[in-house]
């Protein structure tokens, strides 16, 4: 029989309100915290409360337990080198963990030109800023081209990038001068999707910014934050050859889509485009903070001093990243595109004509279930996905996240199993059925 979650208390329970109510008096309130779960322990896809309930994790923090909660590589290898040495700043000195990461990170050649080195941050907003200023510092310009409803950070650089909540911009302007063009959607655009985005992108170009002040466009080869989508086959290939044509960066902003999540290696391995940079955090080292701007030597070549962190490739996140490593070319990305096509049919088998669903759509371990109030119309059910996702949580124990306005995300760790996917899709229906009075098969 396959394992389910356990709820042996009401939601939070004693215990956990009591680290709730001590949180919320001395955290900022600018934290958002979308189910009262507090996390004492973990293994795999399973977490277990102070108060002893056990959950489904499907949010896998945010995609980034990347080889599940507390792999045994990943803590014998922190382990192990936390014994040895903690900390040294890679931006002064040098020791083997990074260097060995470093040469594993670069060997994979990920962009276009001629060899490959890499940056080391803490987090992603973090890789995408190394990329504004390596963009500006290699091309001498300094405008940028983003997307609408896109995510590449919170910090003041990254932040003019994003555009997926105006919560997170307001009251921080001015921004850097970045323009944000429409991010084709195959589901809400139709057949013409990649069509709307160019024909805006020349727009764009002919009224507001001249092409040959652009430093940079980034994008996200799989829109995150944004709602989990897959922009037609041809939208990446057609960036890249704008960015050709006009001496423009192209940056993949892989954050949430890399390190195996969605099938392969890294998510523009599906289009068969490289970048000139891209920028990877979350899974690359199973929770502990590190982050990496990837780009060729003949664009990584700015002078020592122009950028730097203290923390960035610490001595334990690197040790972690080359056991994640080992680990996701030892069989999990082989295992989130087998696994993951197992969870897109079982969505779609289960809920692929309920009145409620607009859209099911995905790519290895990286799927979204798009909320719909009327599916000839599309118009978006907002609030029945942030009541599914908090219903799940509270009556079944299953941790899921939103993204974009109405879609819910699952993305569990890369060790998921077919099993675990059953009881997470049947707990999905569930919910929903309950909150809609649609029993649907």
């Amino acid at each position: 029989m396959s394992r389910r979650p356990v709820l042996k208390t009401e939601l939070p329970g004693p215990v956990a309100r009591e680290l709730i109510r001590r949180s919320d008096a001395a955290v900022s309130p600018s934290y958002t915290r979308d189910h009262p779960l507090v996390a004492d322990r973990a293994q795999g896809l399973w977490i277990t409360d102070p108060d002893g309930n056990e959950f489904l994790d499907f949010s896998a923090g945010i995609a980034t337990t990347s080889t599940g909660h507390c792999h045994p590589q990943v803590v014998a290898a922190i382990q192990e080198q936390a014994a040895r040495l903690i900390h040294m700043s890679g931006t002064d000195f040098y020791y083997p963990a990074q260097g060995r990461l470093a040469a594993r990170l670069t060997a994979m050649q990920p962009v276009a030109g001629n060899g490959c080195r890499v940056y080391f941050g803490n987090s992603g907003t973090e890789a995408n800023e190394a990329a504004l200023k390596l963009a500006r510092w290699a091309t001498g310009r300094t405008h940028f081209i983003a997307f609408l409803d896109s995510f590449h950070g919170r910090t003041m650089g990254a932040l003019s990038l994003t555009s997926s909540k105006v919560r997170q911009r307001e009251r921080f302007g001015p921004f850097l001068p970045v323009t944000h063009g429409v991010y084709p959607d195959p589901y809400r655009h139709g057949p013409r999707a990649t069509d709307i985005a160019f024909e805006h992108l020349d727009h764009l170009f002919r009224t507001i910014v001249p092409v040959d002040e652009v430093a940079a466009v980034f994008v996200e080869p799989v829109q995150g934050e944004g709602g989990y989508i897959i922009p037609p086959d041809d939208f990446l290939p057609r960036l890249r050859a704008l960015c050709d044509q006009h001496g423009i960066l192209l940056v993949f902003d892989e954050v949430q889509s890399g390190t195996g999540r969605t099938g392969k290696m890294w998510a523009h391995e599906w289009n068969g485009v490289q970048p000139d940079v891209l920028t990877s955090a979350k899974g690359i080292a199973s929770g502990l903070p590190l982050s990496v701007t990837f780009a060729s030597e003949d664009v990584m070549k700015w002078r020592p001093g122009a950028h730097a962190s203290t923390f960035g490739g610490n001595p334990v996140a690197c040790a972690a990243a080359n056991a994640t490593l080992d680990l996701l070319e030892g069989g999990l990305v082989a295992n989130s595109l087998q696994v993951g096509g197992a969870l897109k049919r079982m969505l779609r088998e289960a809920l692929g004509n309920h009145p409620f669903v607009g859209d099911i759509r995905g790519r290895g371990l990286m799927v979204g279930v798009e909320l719909v109030s009327d599916r000839d119309t599309k118009a978006r059910a907002v609030k029945l996905r942030n009541d599914l996702v908090m219903h799940a949580f509270h009556r079944y124990g299953l941790v899921i996240l939103g993204a974009g306005q109405n879609t819910v995300r699952l993305c569990p760790g890369l060790v998921a199993t077919e099993q675990e996917c059953e009881v997470a899709v049947d707990i999905f229906t569930r919910s929903l059925n309950d909150l809609t009075g649609v029993s649907h098969a």
